[in-house]
């Protein structure tokens, strides 16, 4: 689970990583004898029994440097991996974020650039509001509208979701499986986990080699 990747990585909410840190955590990685893929690729192999080595990569929020700067050394390593953009914020900034730094989100035009270099673009909610008590006309248009609008930017049929904050509840859960999304990310669902409550590892910059090992063991003993 990333974030942001930028040349200044230090914000209060410790979710940016400096592109140096991501060359070497996707080089791990390669050398650990796993290849990062799209949540939905990830998806697709687990029900073909065809998911080992693959470690699927997530980028919330749909910051403009994941085109500037993951993609690139995501194509360097021949790997793919899904962003969650949030649907009425492109070209917009992460005003959730009350104590900065404001980033710029990408615009439509670039979630389609995203879509060209091979990555998957899922749903990160209409507005980044956490989803856990909302009214159920508020969260239908969080849940089902972003798909659309997303489907209409990419022209592809967008299957994943995001919850922002990682905040559900199985009202939210039950309107993105309405939505026609097969499957959905949280955080850490505990016994919730499931297709649209998956569990993700955080990773951030001060994760090098023996940390990003340390998640990976406790990752396989929590399997």
């Amino acid at each position: 689970m990333y974030h942001s990747v930028d040349t200044e990585p230090e914000d209060p909410y410790l979710v940016t990583v400096h592109p140096d840190r991501l060359r070497g955590q996707l080089r791990w990685l390669s050398h650990s004898g796993l290849r990062g893929v799209s949540v939905g690729e990830l998806e697709r192999a687990h029900a073909a029994g065809t998911a080992a080595g693959l470690v699927g990569l997530s980028f919330d929020d749909g910051y403009r440097d994941f085109l500037d700067q993951a993609v690139p050394l995501l194509a360097d390593h021949g790997f793919t991996a899904t962003v969650y953009v949030v649907a009425r914020k492109m070209g917009a900034d992460n005003d959730w974020d009350r104590e900065g730094p404001r980033k710029p989100l990408m615009t439509a035009r670039q979630v389609r650039a995203v879509v060209d270099a091979g990555m998957e673009v899922g749903s990160h909610s209409l507005t980044h509001v956490a989803l856990a008590g909302l009214a159920p006309e508020r969260l239908t248009a969080e849940v089902a509208e972003s798909r659309s609008i997303l489907q209409d930017v990419t022209g592809c049929a967008v299957e994943g979701f995001c919850y922002p904050y990682g905040s559900f509840d199985p009202a939210a859960v039950g309107a993105v499986e309405a939505a026609g999304y097969t499957h959905a990310c949280a955080v850490s669902p505990g016994a919730a986990a499931g297709p649209h409550t998956l569990p993700r590892s955080y990773v951030g910059d001060r994760d090098g080699p023996l940390r990003l090992t340390a998640k990976y063991l406790r990752h396989r003993w929590t399997r």
